[in-house]
């Protein structure tokens, strides 16, 4: 068996292998800690703020501060929109061991209905854990109270307060003021598109209708900022800074809120409504509509019970009469006519018509009647007006036609919007042979300008149409659109009046045909056989005017209109126009009363209320006595 020699092992190679090992490790190591090195020089030297930055915006968080409201005063300083502090129910989830333990207590406790369960359920949904839900929003005195006593059992569960939106006038200004309520996704998209999502990052409301709605941009004010502190899980640590937001701007108007009380009153059980306005600034005084609505209803989200009672009501409380009512303008455009008339040549001042009640054209078997059945006799123009005589203005709608009618009535704004600062307004219609072949394609006859001719028919107009015309007639054709917005609250205590808004005047030929037509409506107040008369009797101020009473439907040629025989929603409206003092008006007025019969003895009645209340309120407007004129 041959001998295995043992191999001699080589201590110097072994060595110098080690040693070679050893300096590739070392190398590796030291380039390793060169890069962790290199690293943190590049991370906490080279690019040290932008890194900050970058952990601060782990830990600092930048919040959102919603403005305060601006508030809505009346011209006298009255005021009509303020925010109040509000006390809410809130729950965060997170602190509350067992929430339907705690939602079934709270039911027992508070009177928490189901349906603000459910709306609290749907709130929670995708909110995080640690944050606030309202549960009932508006608690009363005794409810914060019930549930201070009982608070300790309810961890997790607290009272919180914020400034709400409040109207302390209720339903007398709600067509106005319009009301403000939580924003919805419509609201967000139009916030979107208007480039102001940042604006209304904290907000949880917005103007709906109304000054509201059309100043929103006025009133909201600039969002203001909070730098804070937080930690992992998104909790604020401390505040470190505050960048305030900026209030909306206290907005006065031109309305009088006792105007307004008075509107109110004098509309008591009556569907209808009264617009008062300063003729020579255009400035909307006093406007109700009747029935109204408390908008505090709206605030914090109205019940489906109550706004159904609403939308269903056969009242229409949610439609604004004074600028989306539309009706026939009946006998209160009389005086409008005449002017056309006298300014177009039609007729001369001395024009008469022998008036037995009955009109016919040549071919035609239609006879429209007069509302005086056995005629007013012999009438010119200013009797025409003062007894409203159809008749007459039947005769006169023939000469003209309605191409002539239509494009002068246009000019005083009749069928376009007023332009005053409410969204909710409508055009109404001034008709036309185009109008008619777009809307029935038919031709235009000679019977619907007839119809014309009184106010009837197609024709149709809001009540602030009615005052917007009104202006421009005692104004001798100067104009000015309709504004309910008067100035802003400067921070000294000052107003600064917002600039008039003029429009095209009206010019006319003969600056006499004017004279001709206020003097008629003169008559139509303080004449014997003034339809308005008997309304106006003992005023120590000079009124003028024009009565009218719109059909609401056609009666047969052999048929008689009995008023008590008529359901009672088709029953004549009950209008009036007019202004005074009559030597320089300070004050023009319009009234509708829907089936409410006849317009001087009901429309101005009205209208002689609200023209005292507001002379009683400023007697300096009566500038001149009241003086006799010749009839």
């Amino acid at each position: 068996m041959p001998i295995k020699r043992q191999t001699i092992r080589d201590h110097s190679a072994e060595a110098n292998l080690f040693a070679r090992r050893t300096v590739i490790a070392g190398l590796i190591v030291i380039a390793l800690l060169g890069m962790v090195v290199s690293n943190l020089y590049y991370l906490q030297v080279k690019h040290f703020d932008d890194y900050q930055t970058r952990s601060n915006g782990n830990r600092i968080k930048v919040l959102p501060i919603a403005p305060n409201r601006g508030l809505i005063y009346d011209r006298n300083g009255v005021l009509l929109a303020e925010n109040r502090p509000v006390y809410n129910l809130e729950v965060i989830p997170e602190q509350v061991d067992n929430l339907e333990e705690t939602l079934a207590g709270l039911q027992s406790l508070m009177g928490i209905t189901d349906d603000e369960i459910d709306d609290f359920r749907q709130a929670l949904r995708g909110q995080r854990r640690f944050k606030p839900v309202a549960l009932r929003s508006r608690l009363s005195e005794q409810e914060v109270a019930r549930f201070a006593s009982r608070s300790h059992q309810y961890p997790g569960v607290s009272i919180e307060a914020r400034l709400a939106r409040y109207y302390p006038y209720g339903d007398m200004l709600t067509h106005v003021l319009g009301y403000v309520a939580k924003i919805n996704k419509k609201d967000l998209q139009k916030i979107k598109e208007a480039g102001q999502e940042a604006n209304y990052a904290a907000t949880y409301d917005i103007g709906k209708l109304g000054i509201e709605k059309y100043h929103e941009d006025i009133l909201h004010g600039s969002v203001g900022y909070q730098q804070v502190e937080v930690n992992s899980q998104g909790r604020i640590i401390r505040t470190l800074d505050v960048d305030p937001p900026v209030p909306g701007r206290d907005i006065v108007l031109n309305i009088d809120i006792r105007l307004q009380q008075a509107a109110q009153k004098a509309l008591e059980g009556q569907r209808g409504t009264v617009v008062l306005a300063s003729p020579h600034t255009g400035g909307i005084l006093a406007m109700y509509s009747n029935p109204s609505y408390d908008p505090n209803l709206f605030v914090h989200g109205i019940s489906r019970k109550n706004y159904a009672a609403l939308l269903n009501s056969p009242d229409r409380p949610l439609i604004n009469r004074a600028t989306q009512g539309q009706y026939p303008p009946a006998s209160t455009v009389k005086p409008l006519l005449a002017l056309l008339s006298l300014e177009t040549e039609t007729i001369d001042k001395s024009f008469t018509i022998k008036d037995n009640g009955r009109y016919s054209l040549p071919n035609v078997s239609h006879v429209w009647r007069d509302w005086k059945k056995w005629g007013h006799g012999d009438v010119d123009v200013t009797r025409s007006i003062e007894v409203s005589c159809d008749t007459y203005y039947y005769e006169l709608a023939y000469q003209m036609g309605i191409d002539m009618i239509s494009g002068y009535m246009s000019e005083f704004g009749f069928g376009d919007y007023t332009g005053i600062d409410l969204y909710e307004e409508s055009d109404a219609n001034m008709p036309s042979r185009g109008w008619k072949k777009a809307r029935h394609n038919q031709p235009w006859y000679i019977g619907d300008t007839i119809s014309v001719g009184i106010g009837q028919g197609y024709w149709t107009t809001t009540p602030v149409q009615l005052v917007h015309a009104t202006n421009a007639l005692v104004n001798y054709g100067a104009r000015f659109v309709p504004q309910i917005l008067r100035g802003y609250h400067q921070p000294d205590g000052q107003v600064a009046l917002e600039p008039l808004k003029s429009l095209r005047p009206i010019e006319i030929k003969n600056q006499e045909n004017w004279e001709i037509v206020l003097d008629a409506m003169y008559g139509t107040v303080n004449r014997e056989h003034g339809t308005a008369r008997t309304a106006f009797v003992g005023t120590n101020y000079t009124a003028a005017g024009k009565t009218g009473t719109a059909q609401l439907f056609s009666v047969g040629q052999n048929e008689k209109y009995e008023a008590e025989k008529v359901d009672e929603r088709l029953r004549d409206n009950a209008m009036y126009v007019g202004f005074a003092p009559y030597e320089n008006p300070e004050l023009t007025v319009a009234v509708v009363l829907e089936n409410a019969g006849g317009g001087s003895s009901n429309a101005a009645p009205i209208a002689r209320i609200m023209m005292d209340e507001f002379f009683r309120l400023n007697p300096d407007a009566i500038k001149y006595p009241k003086t006799a004129k010749a009839d």
